[in-house]
């Protein structure tokens, strides 16, 4: 069941708090302005077992993030003080901490450009608090089960390499800057070379579920990553359609 929490009414700003006695581990952090969707999500997120910070203004959040970093965040996007965009450009260029973005914007361009800039899921208000749950735990098996395994070397191959480590990306010796769900389509197609991969499939390996995101967020992201590692993207030399099936990566 979904819940409508967008009352206009809510005060603009919820105080930073800790959801928890004390954080014993890393926590999520809800940037939220709305008390009753802020209460709601972390109602949930601490029933499910993990420890929550809720911080109801963008400025205070980006204040926060400057000491640390959290082991997820779930960002609305309207915020007072910094919007959510500056608070996800922050995190992009700091690392690659998963971001969930839980926003009243339902524009197509919008969720676009928000899993473009690098977040790992886009959900809009009214959400269900149940499957919100859910696109956490998958958003963390993913992120965790994209981490390199310490010594591990990087992946070359004609043109191009990928240092899983550092998670640098090289063609012809020039850096480019990717996403992380750029650099994690990349690397899951770099790792099963020659093997075709569905967009549903692709879905499922790198945003973790594949039941409530666009297949055309696949095909947004093999289009940004051919124009940054191929020579020519019209003519793809490593990221290859198979037409009619999928994608695969040719080494």
């Amino acid at each position: 069941m979904s819940l409508d929490l967008t009352s206009s009414a809510a005060p603009a700003t919820i105080k930073a708090k800790v959801e928890v006695a004390a954080l014993s581990e890393l926590p999520i952090l809800i940037v939220e302005d709305e008390p009753s969707v802020g209460e709601v999500v972390s109602l949930y997120l601490r029933r499910a077992g993990f420890t929550v910070l809720l911080i109801g203004d963008g400025r205070a959040a980006l204040d926060w993030l400057e000491k640390q970093l959290p082991r997820l965040v779930v960002l609305d996007l309207m915020l007072p003080g910094a919007d959510g965009w500056e608070i996800l450009r922050n995190l992009r260029a700091r690392g690659d901490t998963p971001v969930i973005l839980l926003t009243a914007r339902k524009e197509e361009s919008d969720r676009i450009a928000g899993l473009e800039m690098g977040a790992d899921d886009y959900v809009v208000k009214p959400f269900s608090p149940q499957e919100l749950v859910s696109r956490v735990r998958a958003v963390l098996r993913r992120s965790e089960f994209s981490a390199a395994e310490p010594g591990e070397q990087p992946l070359t191959f004609e043109g191009l390499s990928i240092d899983l480590q550092t998670h640098l990306v090289t063609t012809a010796g020039e850096e480019k800057s990717l996403t992380v769900k750029e650099f994690d389509m990349l690397v899951w197609l770099a790792r099963h070379p020659r093997q075709v991969f569905s967009r549903n499939q692709l879905l499922e390996k790198v945003w973790g579920e594949s039941d409530y995101i666009d297949s055309g967020t696949v095909t947004v992201h093999i289009r940004r990553l051919r124009e940054k590692i191929e020579a020519d993207p019209a003519n793809p030399r490593h990221l290859q359609t198979v037409w009619g099936v999928g994608y695969k990566f040719e080494p």
